[in-house]
């Protein structure tokens, strides 16, 4: 955001006010700029006079497009049209982003789970799985069960097992501290 403040006089704030959004029709003051139609053909390189009475005729507006070009870009075509697609493509955008990010979840399961449990804890991961995440699996040891990893190895199979072979694990099995863990993603 731009620091107001630091600008001196009324002109220069809207200068940096009108370069901060799109410039329509008259805002469109260069001495030559290269014209695209509203069906996308090039009507080549013009006056940006000719290019505003060329939009009046058609009855549509003058859209600055890529105004670092050289020379710059403008386009004949509704506004209304232009901002409803660059809308629908900037949801579209932001839609694939947050496709594209998959979270690590975290399955903490202790030694002496029950059966029924381990089942509800294997079910929550296989939908997290199914959302694209991934899932950390940690077998939590306490106490004395430190003496007993291979019972953390076994129940860790175990809940590989349960997962199904539609399971890819990230690594191996680590030991780090009083844990067991092993990252798991859907093939």
């Amino acid at each position: 955001m731009y620091n107001y403040s630091q600008v001196n006089s009324r002109e220069e704030r809207t200068t940096i006010k009108n370069n901060s959004r799109t410039r329509l029709n008259g805002e469109i003051r260069y001495p030559e700029v290269r014209v695209i139609g509203s069906d996308g053909e090039q009507l080549g390189i013009m006056s940006s006079r000719d290019a505003q009475l060329l939009a009046k005729e058609q009855g549509v507006d003058l859209v600055e497009i890529a105004a670092n070009a050289n020379p710059p870009v403008v386009k004949i075509i509704d506004w209304g049209k232009y901002q409803y697609q660059k809308m629908k493509e900037e949801a579209k955008n932001r839609k694939k982003a947050r496709e594209k990010q998959s979270e690590l979840k975290q399955m903490k399961i202790g030694l002496k789970i029950s059966d029924n449990d381990l089942n509800i804890k294997v079910r929550k991961m296989r939908a997290f799985l199914d959302d694209g995440d991934r899932v950390k699996i940690m077998i939590v040891f306490k106490g004395r069960e430190m003496a007993h990893k291979e019972l953390g190895t076994d129940l860790l199979n175990r809940v590989l097992g349960l997962l199904g072979d539609d399971v890819i694990t990230e690594g191996k099995q680590q030991m780090s501290g009083r844990n067991l863990s092993v990252q798991v993603r859907r093939k």
